[in-house]
């Protein structure tokens, strides 16, 4: 644990403690406060009409006049710019997105003109007096058809279907020449959608007496949500107030500008009445399957042993029709290029990673952003390598894995592993699992026919990186200092202030525990503000896993400064030196005597006669800015151990045990770290074996409810078992580091590789998600097309 000589925490509410979350308690009794929830005088609900085509040309859009007042499309719009993306990044082709179609739809679900009602179902009936006459063009449905076009481009003035194309060699021939053999492997994933519990959501109205535009939307960003509104309506910052309340999930899908909140801000800018929008499920599947639909082509250059040497990689991202701002598609091109190394210990590496564009929506980062399939990726080569120098997968990975005493380590991509013990962490996986007892039940066999595998797959996950990482990936907005305010009240209670904001990471409560570790006041007494423009200091928000290691480091360094202030004031009242303090909770002691924070809080407030005559006279209040010392990131890893049951005759699977030894450096709260773990295992089971949205040649998606839309409830999701390692980070306050992604990374990669792992007997492998019962019947299939028949009987044998 942290080292430190703060006052002993009240009750053990401090850094480490496992206390329950603070905004549990509104959200349980059912008094959190969501858009869906809101209500004012005049509200104008807004529905769109969303285009059916993947790809065409607006011929003309007919609205009957009885309806005209209150349908808008992109014509009524021209005080408002398309949402432009752009990148520094070489190669980069930008594109505009408008709020709503012009000229062309790219993608089925495309917004195409909106229309006002006194409810969202009067709305959606003024929508059935608009017809659109389109003019189809070549659809563009895979990565595949996309780079094949010859004309007809996504975007005018392209050179071709391609947003991007990075590239990296690290001395690769000169270590690949080294390698007794080189082992070929392809896995892929598919596309996805984001489906947080409540989907986009933006209700802006006019504020008179400030004179500003109020934008409440969920939003992981607020602070750049307000930028980019400011931006393409053409105002200042200083008249646009973004705040985002209760955010029911977000993943991801809110860290980006959707076209629907630029358009619902522009109403209210233009006519100073309040509209909202909220987003239904089917819009949701529609319109937002966005995400980690990546293809992966990887050479390894082995020794004998298999040891790998270098790597050699291709990679396609599908990444739809629209770059999205901020982060554009580069982010994803930019992760799978740097991450796809992961924990092993290399010197050659190539690659080349592109972003295609193609008639889906745009892609957008997701818990985990690209490491997800890196890790897939990578790990699933592991497997490979053991299959063919005949040791066991964890055999290999042990041997190829950074190992604990080379830490602080540079990688091939260059990427700087701060602390950890890659290797113990597997072992530890491997023991909780009883590895050697699912061993023998393999070998035994089920007496119902189905087969057991094992699976393994480790991962770094690289947080709170900062300037110099951003600035790589040519962002739009790169991240620079957090800042925090903090605010003693007289009644010697706290305020924190920071411009991130939560969407089920559980900040109130952490970043309330980390101003008691320091200053001594219980928990229930600090209040955590975050989510309001106008009320918050700057951050760019919440994602890549950086919220607690840069606002909460910012909280941490302002606490530490107002402790002075406070120790000042509080010897001054004790006629004692400073040094002679001693601070027991929220209790100054020297000499027989005390005086309480809230005391001191007093003395600065309401009775100013106590101060002493050189008091600090900024007062109880401060902001400080914050990002740690080394800004390429706090690298959070962990290893996943599965046990599955495979059923060769129908295909089913079933998870059957789930091990996670995981290490975020020094944790803040123990029991929001698990309750973050358990959350992006489920997501990563629905990655692994569930979650896909397929689309036809013609671009339209398949899976458009939650009937075909498939998702992992109470029933598929295991009781996981998780074990911590804590190695803290040698760059952070505390020693923390971020981990709200790393639960979704390694699932697909672990719950695959105990797939392969129970299938080895047939010689049938996947290597495609999700793992469905139908892509496990293929691939026995395939093994009995090419051998002759396979019996189950001969499998169970």
């Amino acid at each position: 644990m942290s080292q430190h000589s703060y006052p002993s925490r009240p009750g053990g509410q401090g850094v480490g403690a496992r206390i329950l979350r603070k905004e549990d308690a509104r959200h349980l009794h059912g008094r959190g406060n969501f858009i869906g929830n809101m209500s004012m005088p005049g509200l104008q609900e807004v529905a769109f009409l969303r285009s059916p085509m993947a790809h065409a040309r607006l011929s003309q859009i007919q609205i009957d006049d009885a309806v005209r007042q209150h349908v808008f499309t992109r014509a009524d719009m021209s005080d408002c710019l398309d949402i432009y993306a752009a990148s520094t990044l070489p190669s980069y082709q930008a594109s505009s997105m408008p709020p709503l179609a012009s000229g062309q739809v790219r993608y089925v679900g495309e917004p195409v003109a909106l229309a006002l009602g006194g409810s969202r179902a009067l709305a959606e009936d003024v929508l059935e007096q608009v017809q659109v006459i389109y003019q189809e063009l070549p659809v563009y449905g895979s990565v595949q058809a996309s780079l094949a076009a010859q004309g007809d481009l996504l975007h005018e003035g392209w050179q071709d279907n391609v947003f991007v194309t990075l590239r990296s060699d690290a001395a690769f021939e000169e270590h690949a020449a080294r390698a007794d053999r080189v082992v070929e492997h392809s896995v892929s994933l598919s596309r996805q959608c984001m489906l947080p519990m409540e989907g986009k959501a933006v209700l802006a109205y006019w504020d008179f007496q400030a004179d500003q535009l109020v934008v409440y939307c969920g939003s992981q960003i607020p602070h750049m949500h307000r930028t980019g509104i400011a931006q393409f309506l053409g105002m200042d910052q200083a008249q646009v107030r973004v705040i985002s309340p209760d955010v029911g999930g977000a993943f991801g899908y809110k860290c980006v500008l959707h076209q629907e909140e630029l358009a619902v801000a522009w109403l209210a800018k233009t006519f100073r009445t309040p509209f909202r929008y909220l987003e239904d499920r089917r819009e949701h599947l529609i319109a937002g399957a966005n995400t980690r639909e990546h293809q992966y082509r990887l050479k390894a250059h082995i020794s004998h042993e298999g040891r790998l040497l270098a790597l050699d990689a291709e990679i396609d991202i599908d990444g739809g029709a629209y770059s999205v701002w901020p982060f554009t598609v580069g982010l994803e091109v930019g992760q799978a290029l740097g991450n796809l190394p992961g924990p092993y210990d290399f010197r050659g590496y190539r690659c080349r990673t592109r972003g295609v564009a193609t008639n889906k929506p745009g892609f957008m980062p997701y818990r985990g952003v690209a490491r997800t399939g890196v890790c897939l990726a990578i790990e699933q080569m592991m497997d490979q390598i053991a299959l063919a120098v005949g040791k066991t997968a964890w055999e290999v990975r042990l041997m190829n894995l950074v190992q604990g005493e080379q830490m602080p380590y540079v990688n091939v991509a260059n990427k700087h592993y701060d602390s950890g013990n890659y290797p113990e962490s597997l072992r530890r996986a491997l023991a909780a699992v009883d590895m050697q007892a699912v061993l023998a039940r393999q070998a035994q066999g089920e007496a119902d026919g189905r087969l057991i595998g094992l699976g393994v797959a480790t991962y770094t996950e690289q947080s709170a990186h900062g300037t110099s990482v951003f600035a790589s990936w040519g962002t739009a907005v790169i991240p620079g200092f957090d800042q925090a305010f903090v605010r003693m009240t007289p009644d010697g209670g706290l305020e924190v202030r920071v411009g991130v904001h939560s969407h089920g990471q559980g900040m109130e409560t952490t970043f309330a525990q980390i101003a008691s570790e320091i200053l001594g006041i219980a928990v229930p007494h600090i209040k955590v503000v975050h989510g309001d423009t106008g009320r918050t200091p700057f951050s760019t928000g919440t994602y890549a896993s950086r919220s607690l290691v840069m606002s909460g480091g910012a909280v941490s360094r302002a606490c530490k400064e107002l402790l002075v202030r406070l120790r000042k004031i509080a010897a001054h009242m004790l006629q004692a030196d400073q040094m002679e303090l001693d601070q027991q909770g929220a209790v100054f002691s020297a000499g027989g005597r005390s005086v309480t924070l809230a005391q001191v809080a007093d003395a600065w407030y309401i009775n100013p006669q106590h101060l002493p005559a050189d008091v600090d006279p900024q007062g109880l209040e401060l902001s400080v800015g914050y990002k740690p010392k080394v800004d390429t990131g706090s690298f959070t890893y962990a290893s996943n151990a599965v046990v599955v049951a495979v059923d060769p005759r129908t295909g089913g699977v079933e998870v059957l045990k789930y091990v996670v030894v995981e290490d975020c450096g020094v944790m803040i709260n123990p029991m929001i770290v698990e309750g973050q773990t358990i959350g992006g295992i489920a997501q990563g089971i629905g990655t692994a074996l569930y979650e896909e949205m397929p689309y036809d040649e013609f671009g339209q998606p398949l899976a458009s409810t939650l009937a075909d839309y498939v998702m992992p409830g109470a029933c598929e999701v295991p009781n996981i078992h998780i074990e911590h390692m804590e190695s803290p980070s040698p760059h952070t306050e505390f020693g923390a580091k971020g981990m709200g992604e790393g639960g979704a990374i390694a699932p697909p990669a672990a719950i695959m590789s105990a797939i392969n792992n129970a299938l080895k007997p047939i010689g049938a492998q996947v290597s495609h998600t999700p793992v469905t019962p139908h892509r496990v019947l293929s691939a026995i299939h395939a093994v009995a097309a090419r051998q002759g028949t396979v019996s189950v009987s001969e499998v169970q044998a």
